[in-house]
């Protein structure tokens, strides 16, 4: 939903200053745009603007909320604690579909169905957040982002005169499965995502928390209704297709997750098999496997509690990445470990034995591309749990 570079184009672009004491004309139209996905991860959700155009006062201009800038102080400081700034930036409507054009990005047009007192009530509120220091926000990708500024927006200058329903819309997904439907499972992209997040993102999402995604504030708005001088009648006018491009996809590398998790389990599987024919125990591997899992989970236990992103507490991951280990793959080094370390490996193929119960549950979806070395981890922490006497 970000848009790379685009702060430098705002600067380099920006024009005069409207004033919101301006009343638009009678030919004035509020419009939703809707722009397909890019190629990069954070293009992979689309992305959501407003735009305002008015003939009689040669007004063309779009209010973007997926401003950030990447050489703002403590930026990726910033952006680990779950405290990113973004702004909203008003431009030139032609600047934002030349940039689309480039990428070659559909895009698409929704004019809402509004009165004329109606599209004042939204210009004057799109221009006092545009203001210096009303035009930053806590960005949050699923409960604060682009997207949802359009149905919130919307929802504070409609009042109680829109009504947003969805009748298409299957109320069984969650954040997760939504997310899934955008980037492809078997992508780093989305591996490392649903690594990341917690269990919050298997809450079920009814439509209008769906409208965290740009497709879904175009779906959602298609459907809904609004009152117009009392009367109710369709929210969209006319819709109209600008840009017309296939739909970009996210790519599958050739070193694609499940691809390189395979392989180390072959490789994992090949190394347990001749350490339990000749009876001994391959250090190095053991020492790597649990250090590898042992910083995937401190991130994580990081991610959980010392940062203020909505979505990385109670994530279970943590039992599999499983933070001790990092510590325990010093002791594995020994010549003789600890024969306590006999319990500590029962105690991992507990907890691993806990995840299937939570994934058929839906309690929490796991990374479905982790699935070898999940079974690498139990078959390794069996062996370690028979060995280690």
């Amino acid at each position: 939903m970000k848009k790379k570079n685009i702060l430098i184009l705002f600067f380099l672009l920006f024009i005069r200053v409207l004033s919101a004491q301006i009343n638009l004309s009678e030919s004035s139209e509020i419009s939703i745009i809707t722009a397909g996905p890019g190629t990069e991860l954070y293009e992979a959700f689309g992305h959501s603007a407003i735009r305002i155009k008015d003939p009689v006062f040669k007004i063309d201009i779009i209010y973007n909320y997926g401003i950030f800038d990447y050489n703002a102080p403590n930026f990726y400081v910033n952006f680990t604690k779950g405290k990113l700034l973004y702004k909203l930036a008003r431009y030139k409507f032609k600047y934002f579909l030349t940039s689309y054009k480039k990428d070659k990005r559909w895009v698409k047009e929704q004019v809402l169905n509004l009165n004329q007192r109606q599209k004042q009530a939204y210009f004057i509120f799109l221009e006092n957040n545009v203001r210096p220091g009303n035009e930053t926000y806590f960005y949050d990708p699923y409960f604060n982002n682009c997207a949802t500024k359009l149905r919130d927006i919307t929802k504070n200058v409609l009042g109680n005169k829109v009504h947003f329903t969805d009748k298409n819309y299957n109320q069984k997904q969650s954040f997760r499965q939504l997310m899934d439907k955008e980037i492809p499972w078997n992508t780093w992209g989305n591996f490392g995502i649903n690594l990341a997040l917690g269990n919050k993102l298997d809450h079920i999402a009814d439509y209008e928390a769906a409208m965290y995604l740009p497709d879904y504030v175009n779906e959602v708005f298609k459907h809904s209704t609004v009152l117009v001088d009392g009367k109710t009648e369709n929210l969209i006018k006319k819709e109209e297709k600008l840009l017309d491009y296939k739909e970009l996809k996210q790519t599958i590398s050739t070193l694609n997750p499940l691809l390189v998790f395979c392989f180390i389990l072959i490789i994992g599987l090949l190394i347990t098999y001749f350490d339990f024919k000749k009876q001994k125990r391959t250090k190095w591997f053991d020492f790597i496997l649990c250090f590898v899992t042992g910083i995937v989970g401190i991130l994580i236990v990081f991610l959980w509690f010392f940062t203020d992103h909505s979505t990385t507490p109670n994530n279970y991951n943590i039992l599999w990445a499983f933070a001790p280990n990092l510590f325990m793959s010093i002791l594995l080094l020994n010549k003789r470990p600890k024969k306590w370390l006999k319990k500590y490996f029962i105690l991992l193929l507990i907890l691993l034995g806990i995840i299937p119960l939570f994934w058929i549950s839906g309690f929490q979806l796991f990374p479905l591309a982790s699935i070898p070395l999940l079974i690498l981890l139990f078959i390794r922490y069996l062996f370690l749990s028979l060995k280690l006497k």
